[in-house]
């Protein structure tokens, strides 16, 4: 008996040497390899669509989709982050857990500053989509309805309302993703969300009596719409005020899969009429999703952010204890250019901040190609080139590593168009969608390339000619990237620098 326990003993104390072997091995959490240092992440477990953007008393609160018990998609509860600054992020404990009317779908959050709803002044109100499994595995279309919750302790805690759902379900399937924001013109909150194919828009005094006042869609046009957006925005040019329908598109984009769009025209009170029926895209890279602006924002920006990935293959990343981040949060500004309005978006100027002394590079001609960086780690960084515009040719900036392992960004001129080359990046066995060449053509022409490039240790996001071209991709290297290299043929580098950017999770 005595042997028997001694075997015992000395059986759990190897098991316990190897796990604590084990969890030394294991890197520290955002240090991992392909961890974003300046996007933010989950600390562990899934997470997709950016919910509850809203600012309030000092902090930008970041909700999202989450799943806490897995790196794959599952029941979905809002994850919850704040920030002063939307760079450096602090997680709070989950916000919002499912209950008995179901999961915690996609929706949004407003400051209820006079107490329109009776839950208190300044009360934060989360509006969100319950989604009831079981309805849903029973054939049921009246799965997804509309409710709320409210804080009153700066986001803190949240009580769901004893009267959700909010807004049933007539008897659509896809009935989900409400963004609300208060409309100072006709004092009213307003709501959009979408439905299947198209937008429908709920008009409240009080965020718990809605009613319907209107949709909007594409004739003939059948994909999926997905976390839809509204809100008025300044043209640029004339001072006027148009408003944005944002939508996500959950097939068949400009580079396959998902992606987000954008719709300019006017909102009546009741009805978004789109000044025409084109769509235009806020992004032509793979891996920005479900982008949605804050509310209450203390200035006069436009600001927003998105999902960093793509259904095709968002489960299926190359990442162990956490899967996905958002995209850099962005500042959007609207231009009209006598023919047609087009959206732009930067990065917040605040990402300035975790510039380092940078590397100037001089005025040069490039004959062939130029290393402008070697043997660095260089896949924690923005480039920030200007280039004097050729008739014709293609002009290539080229990250890569030891293996040979790469990806690329340039434009071609022939074509006017900008693109983004992942096919020899790192690992893509995971996805037959991923590996390829992205394209985002350009409907504009201008004398001089600008190419803004932040590079972090799993994406790529280009801001080309301020923000009028915009594309991001997500890429997962074998080993960190250590030289940059431009091709080109005469083309001539105006100016360029490369800033290291220090990591928001490390002083």
């Amino acid at each position: 008996m005595i042997k028997y326990l001694l075997l015992i003993v000395n059986i759990c104390l190897l098991v316990s040497c190897k796990e604590q072997q084990s969890i030394k091995e294991r890197p520290p959490i955002y240090t991992e390899p392909h961890r974003p240092q300046f996007h933010f992440s989950p600390a562990a477990h899934w997470m997709n669509d950016p919910n509850g953007l809203v600012y309030y008393d000092g902090e930008y609160h970041l909700f999202y989709q989450y799943y806490p018990e897995d790196i794959v998609w599952g029941p979905m509860h809002w994850g919850h982050a704040v920030s002063r600054d939307m760079i450096h992020w602090s997680h709070l404990p989950i916000a919002l857990y499912p209950d008995s009317l179901g999961l915690i779908f996609s929706g949004s959050a407003v400051i209820d500053q006079d107490n329109t709803a009776g839950f208190g002044k300044d009360a934060m109100v989360a509006i969100f989509t319950h989604h009831n499994m079981d309805l849903e595995k029973a054939g049921s279309k009246i799965f997804q309805n509309q409710s709320i919750a409210y804080s009153t302790d700066r986001g803190r805690t949240f009580t769901k309302f004893d009267g959700n759902p909010v807004i049933k379900n007539p008897g659509i399937k896809d009935f989900r993703d409400p963004k609300v924001r208060w409309d100072d013109t006709h004092h009213q909150w307003v709501m959009v969300f979408a439905a299947y194919d198209k937008a429908l828009f709920y008009t409240s005094k009080n965020l718990k009596d809605w009613r319907k006042s209107g949709e909007f869609g594409i004739p003939g046009d059948t994909r999926l719409w997905e976390c839809p957006d509204l809100f008025p925005i300044k043209v640029e040019e004339t001072g006027d005020i148009k408003w944005i329908l944002i939508t996500s598109i959950q097939k068949d984009a400009p580079n396959g899969g998902t992606a987000t769009s954008y719709f300019v025209g006017d909102f009546d009170g009741a009805v978004f009429k789109g000044d025409t029926a084109k769509q235009y895209w806020l992004d032509y890279g793979k891996d920005n999703y479900a982008f949605v602006t804050w509310n209450n924002v203390p200035d006069d920006r436009t600001l927003g952010i998105g999902w960093m990935s793509n259904w095709q293959y968002a489960q299926k990343v190359p990442t162990e204890k956490w899967r996905s981040a958002t995209t850099l949060p962005r500042s959007l500004s609207l231009h009209f250019d006598g023919t047609e309005f087009s959206l732009r978006s930067m990065p917040v100027a605040e990402i300035e901040q975790l510039y380092e002394k940078p590397i100037i590079l001089s005025p040069a001609i490039i004959k062939d190609s130029i290393l402008v960086s070697q043997d660095t780690i260089c896949n924690q960084c923005v480039l920030d080139l200007q280039f004097k515009k050729p008739t014709t040719g293609v002009i290539k900036i080229r990250i890569a590593n030891s293996l040979d392992e790469s990806i690329t960004v340039g434009y071609n001129i022939t074509s006017n168009q900008y693109f983004i080359d992942r096919s020899s990046s790192g690992a893509s066995d995971f996805s037959k969608d991923f590996a390829g060449v992205h394209l985002a053509s350009c409907n504009y022409q201008t004398d001089t390339i600008q190419m803004k490039i932040f590079l972090d240790k799993s994406s790529i996001e280009l801001f080309a000619d301020e923000g009028r071209t915009v594309m991001t991709d997500i890429m997962f290297p074998s080993i960190p990237y250590s030289n940059i290299e431009i091709f080109g043929d005469s083309i001539a580098l105006v100016k360029g620098r490369i800033h290291p950017l220090r990591s928001i999770w490390r002083q």
